[in-house]
């Protein structure tokens, strides 16, 4: 009788009211409620969901599909069936923060709820709303061509010698790159600034509302090859048989390409910081007809077997409890307090402005 009362508070918890006040938390009473209800889909950016849901269906007898799609079109799909009071996606993994908060969270088509058992295993930062996972994205070298990586400070990056040869995603088609300049200036601008003076030897003199944005209109101006995708900037960056010498910034994912015969090299050790971790809200539609099985799936996302998949491309969980494999190829893990970390309390500006952004370095951008 207490279990059934157990799953019926849980249940009604998320019918009722936001999910985050859930007070209590019974994973067995939440599994017995979740074997009563309709099968969920589940939505992310990363083809691992795939097969994460499957693992999931697997471990707890239910029937979750995972379907990949862009960060845009899970907003789309989920405003729209919110509208429409057809609501079909029951959990989405959003890796555009500024975005789901904006167009998901804040309009109500989507809810946060965190497990009381993992809540505290989660830095508060990333618990309003749920961060799932944190995506690095790292400055990288050919280790065919250096021993260590050849720059030290972020500023090298806007120097004479590497005039052409910083390969990175066109910040005005990768919303990300446009995030990690507004959080910079938020946030560690004055570590930017600490930085110009560490490499130059003397206090940084602009007109610009910031050190950041000193830094960004001087990368855009030193010939930075923009790509297309994070496999060609990889590609500009690690191919064994490159003969132009590039570094540049690429997702941890792509270290896997070593195996391959790629010469990706992690520049650890840069000032003021080696890259920076995206975070993915892990969100439950408001109106899923299957609320408890959603719960559960967000639960199991929060543990080392539920990560498992994402884990060996360097994703991190918020859960601080689970590590990275030993044998994922970037050796993240080893420099994960080197990271700049996004901070979801501020993206809302970040969503604000990333057209101002993208007008600054589109303006100060030369081959």
């Amino acid at each position: 009788m207490k279990r059934r009362l157990t799953a019926l508070f849980v249940t009604s918890t998320l019918l009722s009211g936001p999910l985050a006040h859930a007070e209590s938390f019974d994973l067995q009473a939440l599994i017995a409620a979740a074997k009563k209800e309709q099968p969920i889909t589940v939505y992310a950016s990363t083809g691992k969901i795939v097969q994460q849901a499957k693992a999931f269906s697997e471990q707890y007898g239910l029937q979750a599909t995972g379907v990949k799609a862009d960060a845009p079109q899970i907003i789309e799909i989920m405003s729209r069936e919110a509208q429409a009071k057809n609501v079909r996606t029951d959990v989405a993994i959003v890796e555009d923060a500024p975005a789901g908060m904006t167009q998901l969270i804040n309009k109500g088509y989507a809810q946060s709820w965190v497990p009381e058992d993992l809540r505290g295993n989660i830095a508060a930062r990333y618990q309003q709303p749920l961060t799932v996972v944190l995506a690095p994205n790292v400055f990288a070298y050919n280790t065919e061509h250096h021993t260590t990586c050849p720059v030290t400070n972020i500023w090298q990056l806007t120097e004479p010698q590497w005039h052409g040869r910083v390969a990175m995603q066109d910040p005005t088609s990768k919303p990300a790159y446009t995030d990690w300049f507004s959080q910079m200036e938020t946030h560690y601008d004055q570590q930017i600034r600490d930085a110009y003076q560490q490499a130059f030897g003397k206090p940084l003199q602009t007109d610009e509302k910031s050190a950041t944005a000193a830094f960004v209109k001087a990368l855009a101006g030193n010939g930075v090859l923009l790509t297309h995708s994070d496999n060609d900037a990889a590609s500009a960056i690690g191919a064994p048989d490159g003969k132009t010498d590039f570094v540049g910034l690429v997702s941890t994912a792509k270290f896997r390409d070593n195996k391959l015969g790629m010469k990706l090299g992690l520049c650890s050790g840069m000032k003021p910081f080696i890259g920076w971790n995206y975070p993915s809200f892990g969100v439950i539609a408001t109106g899923s007809h299957s609320p408890n099985t959603a719960k559960l799936f967000i639960h199991y996302l929060l543990t080392a077997e539920g990560i498992a998949p994402q884990g060996v491309d360097g994703k991190m969980s918020t859960n601080q409890t689970v590590k990275l494999p030993a044998d994922e190829a970037s050796g993240i893990e080893k420099y994960r307090a080197e990271l700049m970390e996004y901070l979801t309390a501020t993206a809302k500006n970040d969503w604000k402005s990333r057209q101002d952004w993208q007008d600054i370095w589109s303006l100060n951008y030369q081959k």
